[in-house]
């Protein structure tokens, strides 16, 4: 028996791929197994390859798997394109009507099943993929019925005839592929699993929920990959709450609305991707100026303008950080894990409040999509903090005077008050002004309310700022990253340590304002630096030299093809510096 298995399914968009491969994990996440998925899709609605890749495991797992077990193919492009994955001893099940043929030089078994014909005599080739579901799981020798749960789910709300009709499916590809094959095969037959269901999503349910759970009751967005899950969710949970989704007609509409809600006192986010994102920075800067609390993710992908809308990238912490025109104070967050996503919302929306400041979580493609088993979330530990805001009776103002909103304070933060509020009366203005919000160019006062929109860095630090996956006083070599690579690092650093060899990992989450004397320690005492990042220039890096220093010991290890790093290839990079 074995401990974990790597499944693929692959065809053109369309095809069912997406629905099969929610199925089958619902149905592995059910029996108790650790999943780890990754989506490589078009940019388009029908048509072009995409396939969908679970890595499942009887013990905790971050990072897809450098190889293959069963391939699922609707076609022959994606047995070429996805064959040379395929272990040796390998499976491809695939539809007969094609006349699939394995590639030269790869050693897989190829069990031809006529899944579209199959389909068609139950009365419609929609349902080839539980066809070909039902034939791969028979294979793992899983229990049928687990997975005919799972169908009844998927398929209920279209009626008991729908959902016996795909039940059939499911039986009759499990039927054909055992007789061909002689029973479940050995070599696949997965240990037990513990039978605890785990919580199974992608980042962006999980930052919908930790906006939830925070106090956000309205989301104003445009969609765009890879973001729109999160106004997705959000459509469907925040009316449960009382709150709402308003789609608007791009985004500089959903950032403004976004300020405007926050100013009103309704905490309210929005969330986009790159070229979104160079959208709001005027309005960004709006924020900062007016000191309104505002949260955005920002969840990176292939750029730049249309670039890899579907594809793994990190190449947006230049703009995150300096994109905005002038000087504002703001925070930049990137969460590493399924749970972090969730925690950082919910420190994200008390952090732009605290210090009234635009907040943007920085998330990536693989952890905004990629879905995957999380650790359950400690919805008990969630706090709300609203900063300076004011919530009782104000003294009467003095005649021809306002309340002093831009306060000059030791701190930095002036106190705040909600629209309507009796003796808070103020002016709000983009342009630069007084403590009472009046517009001034006097040039004492300019440097004064910069100094104070300014001081605000000096404090802020999230928590876990910089995270220590891994420190031995022995290794020469400290590995940085930032996102969805954390998991990915983690394994090859076990692979290495089985070499006898040491590598120490840090994972940099707050990425603005810098947390300089927290990483600064780290890089000391390394020999060699690798900064992994997936993007061409190396923006995580520069911002290290920039901040703390060591450019001598830096080393870049970048990936820029839409692809996440796996991790043979960090493996590799590290074995050859040794």
């Amino acid at each position: 028996m074995i401990s974990q298995l790597s499944w693929k399914i692959g065809g053109q968009q369309g095809e069912g791929v997406e629905s099969t491969d929610r199925i089958f994990s619902t149905a592995l996440n059910r029996l108790g197994y650790y999943l780890y998925g990754y989506r490589h899709f078009s940019s388009r609605i029908k048509g072009g390859h995409t396939n969908n890749k679970i890595r499942i495991s009887t013990n905790p797992i971050r990072a897809i798997s450098d190889d293959l077990d069963i391939l699922v193919a609707f076609d022959q492009e994606t047995i070429d394109l996805n064959a040379g994955e395929l272990r040796p001893g390998g499976v491809v099940v695939a539809d007969a009507k094609f006349s699939p043929v394995i590639p030269e030089g790869i050693q897989a078994r190829l069990f031809a099943v006529p899944i579209t014909a199959i389909a068609e005599e139950l009365g419609t080739s929609l349902m080839k993929n539980m066809v070909a579901s039902g034939a791969s799981w028979a294979l793992l020798g899983l229990p049928l019925e687990v997975f005919n749960k799972a169908v009844e789910e998927e398929f209920g709300r279209k009626g008991p005839a729908i959902v016996e009709k795909n039940v059939e499916a499911v039986k009759r590809g499990a039927e054909f592929v055992l007789e061909q094959a002689g029973g479940p095969l050995e070599e696949f037959k997965l240990e037990p699993a513990d039978g605890t269901q785990k919580l199974f999503m992608i980042g962006n349910e999980a930052m919908g929920l930790g906006a939830i759970a925070a106090g956000c009751r309205l989301m104003s967005a445009y969609p765009i990959t890879p973001a729109s899950e999160i106004m997705e969710y959000l459509i469907k949970k925040l009316p449960k709450f009382g709150g709402t989704v308003v789609q608007t007609e791009d985004e500089i509409a959903a950032v403004t609305m976004a300020i405007g809600a926050n100013y009103a006192g309704v905490r309210t986010m929005t969330a986009s991707a790159g070229p979104g994102l160079s959208l709001m920075m005027e309005a960004i800067g709006l924020s900062g100026m007016t000191e309104t609390p505002l949260v955005i993710v920002d969840t990176q992908r292939g750029g730049p303008s249309t670039g890899l809308p579907t594809k793994q990238e990190q190449s947006d912490i230049n703009a995150l950080i300096y994109g905005t025109h002038g000087e504002i104070p703001k925070v930049v967050v990137a969460p590493s894990t399924i749970e972090e996503c969730f925690y950082d919302m919910v420190e994200g929306f008390n952090v732009a409040e605290e210090y009234q400041v635009p907040v943007i979580i920085a998330t990536d493609l693989q952890l905004s999509l990629g879905k995957q088993s999380c650790e359950p979330l400690d919805i008990e530990s969630v706090r709300i903090n609203r900063g300076k805001l004011v919530t009782e009776e104000l003294p009467q103002l003095e005649e021809h005077r306002m309340f002093k909103r831009y306060e000059f304070t030791e701190d930095g933060v002036s106190p705040r008050v909600l629209p309507g509020m009796k003796n808070g009366i103020h002016h709000v203005t983009g342009v630069e002004h007084d403590q009472e919000g009046r517009p001034s160019e006097s040039s004492i006062n300019r440097q004064k309310m910069m100094d104070k929109r300014m001081q605000k860095m000096d404090s802020i630090r999230v928590k876990d700022a910089v995270k220590v996956n891994a420190v031995d006083p022995s290794a020469e070599v400290l590995i940085v990253a930032m996102g969805s690579t954390g998991g990915t690092i983690e394994e090859a650093r076990a692979r290495l340590s089985k070499d006898g060899i040491a590598i120490n990992h840090i994972t940099v989450r707050q990425m603005h304002p810098f947390p300089s004397e927290l990483i600064e320690p780290h890089l000391k005492a390394a020999k060699t630096v690798v900064v992994l990042e997936n993007n061409a220039t190396g923006q995580l890096a520069n911002l290290i030299k920039q901040n703390v220093g060591y450019h001598d010991k830096i080393r870049n290890f970048l990936k820029y093809d839409g692809t996440p790093f796996l991790p043979s290839e960090v493996y590799k990079a590290c074995k050859e510096l040794n």
